[in-house]
């Protein structure tokens, strides 16, 4: 039997320089192109879109800043403005450029791939994310804390390892490895796979996987149908991430003309978190396959539409310049840097030469890296460069291996271990509680008292069900802290007593309980 040619439709855009302007042109029919044969852009035109891209997250991500986690669970509407004029992203550097935090993750990667090669291993990336000053929380906290702890990558990321492993972590900070594989999603799934796995692992690895596939695509396609569509055969169709997605694609097609109806099922269906023990049984949710969903609407129903897009997307809610930021990135890959609406890029000029907090790199200097990785990986990969013209072998996209982290297991409830004042136990000795399950997080913090030097290390004994006990450090610095006091998933199903000794109390300093997530086997 004769095998179909797979087709893949691209623009090809004539570039012209005059005055040292950039002019593109479409022409009156898209050539068909097949996947594994080169295609053909101009340096510029290469150039144009990873520019896009990077700067498209800062967009995107500046757009939504001042509704991050405001609306969780609910459409943020229309009738609420959310403004944008060209001193925003100024404001942002200047006074909050944490926002930033999905930007300078990527950088911290770049960094070490500029410094080190393509070939730089897990192992730096890990120490280089581990041992920054920034601030991280979740599936990236307890990756850090693992790292700092003897616990490497992937083992950093897994499950087991990491109760966070589910979250959107690497998802927003997977956009440097498709921006480094233009049309070649394949090459972006095994960066991924290098990177992604130091703090996340299935569901939450799967999101940057599917980010980074469809950042590759938009290098070689202008629909953004085919870029969702396909970016997702990067992702294996067994997964809930997969199954997620593949029904926003559904719903899509069935309400073409309503996002919030498409919305209002990715709610009904997959808004239950099951990894992230501060999103279960409550409308908080940073899990990354409904975040993703957030993204695919905003892409979908944006119809190419730059504005409409980010702003769809951010309208979703959660994570709300994350997910815009994705697609703004997305969008200005496929698009161009040039082709970015004016109205969108006003401000940008007043920080491109501006080092990311946290780093010493600006957006003009990732452009350059940027460009010159492609460039790098282009070669590796049946690329080549001759005069102005650089030479792409599109990979058709494969589902990546399948993992599926918390599997059979379902959030049974969570208790309250607080005191009677409603504030948080403090645990001056020892502690013991109860509980009907095959799995456990217990959640808390190590602290100290105001005005005292937050740098201790308690340690804690866990003694379950009588057997010997387990010995975790928790540091008070919040860089350093342990997420969660202690887990443990994959217990014999049934009743267990769980007893909590403080070793090393001390004046000043103490740990506070605050609940505990039980997990049962599901039915």
């Amino acid at each position: 039997m004769k095998k179909k040619k797979i087709l893949l439709i691209i623009p090809i855009l004539a570039i012209f320089i005059s005055g040292g302007s950039i002019i593109t042109m479409n022409p009156a029919a898209n050539p068909l192109v097949e996947y594994d044969k080169p295609v053909n852009l101009s340096k510029e035109m290469l150039k144009d879109k990873i520019k896009g891209g990077w700067a498209g997250q800062v967009i995107g991500c500046t757009y939504g800043g001042p509704t991050e986690f405001k609306y969780n669970g609910m459409i943020i509407g229309d009738d609420i403005n959310i403004p944008w004029d060209e001193g925003r992203m100024q404001w942002y550097y200047d006074n909050a450029p944490g926002l930033y935090d999905d930007v300078y993750m990527d950088l911290t990667f770049v960094d070490v791939f500029e410094k080190e090669g393509l070939d730089a291993p897990a192992s730096s990336h890990a120490r280089a994310f581990a041992n920054a000053e920034y601030m991280l929380w979740h599936a990236n906290q307890a990756a850090r804390y693992n790292i700092l702890n003897g616990i490497a990558p992937p083992a950093s990321g897994h499950w087991e390892n990491n109760p966070h492993s589910d979250d959107i972590d690497f998802q927003i900070e997977a956009d440097f490895a498709g921006l480094m594989a233009p049309g070649m999603p394949n090459t972006a799934s095994e960066i991924c796979d290098k990177v992604g796995h130091i703090m996340n692992y299935g569901d939450g690895w799967y999101g940057g996987v599917y980010v980074a596939a469809m950042y590759s695509l938009a290098f070689v396609s202008d629909d953004v149908n085919f870029i969702v569509h396909e970016g997702l055969k990067a992702v294996p169709a067994k997964s809930t991430f997969y199954q997620c997605i593949a029904d926003v694609i559904k719903w899509h097609s069935q309400y073409p003309n309503n996002w919030k109806k498409t919305w209002q099922e990715v709610e009904n269906k997959w808004s239950s978190d099951l990894g992230c023990p501060d999103g279960v049984h409550r409308p908080f949710n940073i899990d990354a396959k409904i975040n993703a969903a957030y993204i695919v609407i905003g892409m979908l129903y944006g119809q190419g539409d730059y504005g409409k897009s980010i702003d769809i997307s951010t309208r979703c809610g959660q994570d709300s310049d994350c997910n815009p930021a994705s697609v703004g990135g997305i969008l200005g890959t496929m698009m161009g840097y040039s082709n970015i609406p004016a109205h969108w890029k006003q401000g940008i000029d007043k920080v491109v030469d501006r080092d990311f907090k946290y780093t010493t790199i600006s957006l003009n200097d990732v452009y350059e890296l940027g460009y010159k990785h492609a460039l790098e990986v282009l070669g590796r990969n049946g690329g080549s460069t001759e005069g102005d013209q650089v030479s792409i072998k599109i990979q058709k996209p494969k589902a990546v291996k399948f993992e599926q982290g918390f599997a059979g297991l379902i959030a049974k409830d969570k208790l309250s271990i607080a005191a009677e004042d409603n504030k948080l136990n403090e645990l001056d000795a020892d502690y013991s509680f109860a509980f009907d399950g095959v799995g456990f997080v217990l959640r808390g913090k190590s602290t100290a008292e105001e005005g005292v030097d937050s740098d201790y290390i308690h340690q804690l004994e866990v003694i379950i069900d009588g057997m010997p006990g387990d010995t975790v450090d928790l540091p008070e610095s919040f860089t350093t802290r342990r997420h969660e006091l202690y887990w443990k998933y994959n217990l014999r199903e049934g009743k267990h007593e769980v007893e909590v000794k403080l070793i090393n109390p001390k004046k000043g300093h103490f740990v506070q309980l605050q609940d505990v997530v039980v997990y049962a086997a599901e039915k």
